[in-house]
């Protein structure tokens, strides 16, 4: 294997060391970063990496139960010097990889693609400290758009160890403010520091006088003044009704048991603006009982709308905005589970769109994509608002109909050929790519989602023989 990337490995290794994430238990959103990668990719396996003096450890993973492994055998050791990220599409033919015993040996891994977690904990440059990464144990490609996916996840994950760092930083001042009196003031100072930096403010509970005091930073959060006095009751009102009871009862099961707390629920500020936030808590004990519980607070919302926006991006095509092929399986499934426990009508229309290969041929594949766009538009228009449509891929699109939206099949596929033949304006051109369908409904007799597609499916190929520009029901 190759030496080791060019940067600053003392420094590197410093700030690993620091943020004391090796033999750290395995945390959820790790977890769910890890099996959210390998989804986006396409891949079995996913893991985010930590990368010491010698070994590779694996702080959280999907589909993978590795041990330390040798520095020289790690691939993601490699991704550490990259500026974005690094990708090997067959390992066994790439000269850094193919002596690794990964690759000669079980699981045998063919395909990696990786991206350098860059983090700072004190002060000094950011260091790379592993890499969140995706696997196959079969070659392939990569496109351009799962790259800017598995970036985006690295950022996440930079953030998300930022955020726990400075949360247990922002925690250990807290308490130690607390604890000596003689250096309040310097402490306050630096405190209030990290509150501005990273979004954190401290706060402290007195179950007995039953007070509340909050930071600079925690009122900052609830946009509250200083003159703002809160108590137990008026502290819960900010967040809503299930999250109240989240809180609540994290409360009451540290004062009851000494054990410490951590929750992530949605908050409402004084003016009415909806965050996400994060609080963490432990109980100070004095003479066996509890005399109060302190923690932090943190506004998280900007990486949480991050994740969601990430969640969705899974499910949605990013060419034509409809759903794609992984949430059409997911919603014809449900479908299926709700015909066959309700008794919900249920009916699949498949469209395939006619002379699109001539269209990419003639005009090429920038034209190609302004025509699936435009299908695209017209399948999630407002007429069809009762309905599921969903590209499959290439030129094949899906629709999924439940309840009153199967009424009159015969009017709406109609419609909806009609709407497919209208011409598609670009530039100055007039494009005319119509559409074959193919449909059915869903019979007791169905054993799973395949029977139903398969008589879609058929349909579609007796309509096509038929005649292009037409639609065909499956026989019964």
């Amino acid at each position: 294997m190759n030496a080791h990337p060019p940067f600053d490995e003392a420094h590197r290794l410093r700030v690993l060391d620091a943020l004391g994430l090796i033999g750290a238990a395995p945390q959820a959103e790790f977890k769910a970063l890890a099996a959210l990668a390998a989804r986006l990719i396409g891949t079995d396996m996913a893991a985010l990496t930590l990368i010491d003096a010698t070994h590779q450890h694996v702080m959280a993973s999907h589909n993978i139960d590795a041990p330390p492994l040798p520095r020289g055998e790690s691939f993601c050791d490699k991704t550490l010097g990259e500026p974005e990220m690094l990708v090997s599409t067959d390992a066994a033919i790439d000269a850094r990889f193919a002596g690794s015993v990964l690759v000669r040996e079980a699981p045998h891994l063919r395909f990696y693609a990786g991206v350098p977690i860059r983090v700072r904990a004190g002060g000094g440059p950011r260091a790379p400290i592993g890499a969140i990464c995706v696997l196959g144990t079969a070659p392939r490609d990569i496109s351009a758009d799962q790259c800017a996916a598995l970036i985006r996840l690295g950022r996440v994950a930079e953030a998300l160890i930022d955020a726990r760092g400075a949360a247990r930083d922002a925690l250990t001042l807290a308490r130690r403010t607390h604890e000596q009196a003689t250096e309040l003031v310097r402490k306050d100072r630096i405190f209030r520091q990290a509150e501005r930096m990273a979004m954190i403010g401290s706060w402290r509970f007195d179950p007995v006088a039953e007070t509340v005091e909050w930071s600079e930073g925690v009122r900052r959060i609830h946009e509250v003044g200083e003159d703002y006095r809160p108590n137990l009751a008026t502290a819960l009102d900010f967040y809503p009704a299930n999250a109240r009871a989240i809180v609540s009862g994290a409360l009451a099961h540290s004062i009851e048991t000494g054990e410490p707390f951590e929750y992530e629920v949605d908050f409402d500020t004084a003016q009415g603006q909806r965050l996400r936030v994060r609080g963490i808590g432990e109980v100070e004990r004095a003479g066996g009982r509890t005399i109060a519980v302190t923690g932090v607070f943190q506004d998280v919302t900007a990486r949480y709308l991050l994740e969601q926006d990430l969640r969705r991006s899974a499910h949605v095509d990013a060419l034509t905005g409809i759903a794609n092929r992984a949430a059409f399986d997911q919603r014809l499934e449900a479908a299926i589970d709700r015909a066959r426990r309700d008794g919900m009508a249920l009916t699949l229309i498949l469209v395939d769109l006619d002379g699109f290969k001539r269209v990419n041929d003639t005009h090429g594949h920038m034209a190609g994509d302004d025509v699936l766009r435009a299908h695209g538009r017209r399948l999630r228009g407002e007429w069809q608002s009762d309905c599921f449509p969903a590209r499959l891929g290439g030129d094949e699109f899906a629709l999924v109909l439940e309840g009153a939206a199967t009424r009159d099949m015969g009017g709406r596929v109609a419609r909806l050929l009609d709407l497919l033949a209208r011409p598609i304006a670009l530039g100055e051109a007039q494009l005319r790519v119509g559409g074959t369908i193919g449909w059915a409904t869903f019979e007791p007799g169905m054993a799973n989602p395949r029977d139903l597609i398969h008589a879609a499916d058929t349909a579609l190929y007796n309509a096509k023989r038929e005649r292009r520009g037409t639609a065909r029901a499956a026989s019964a």
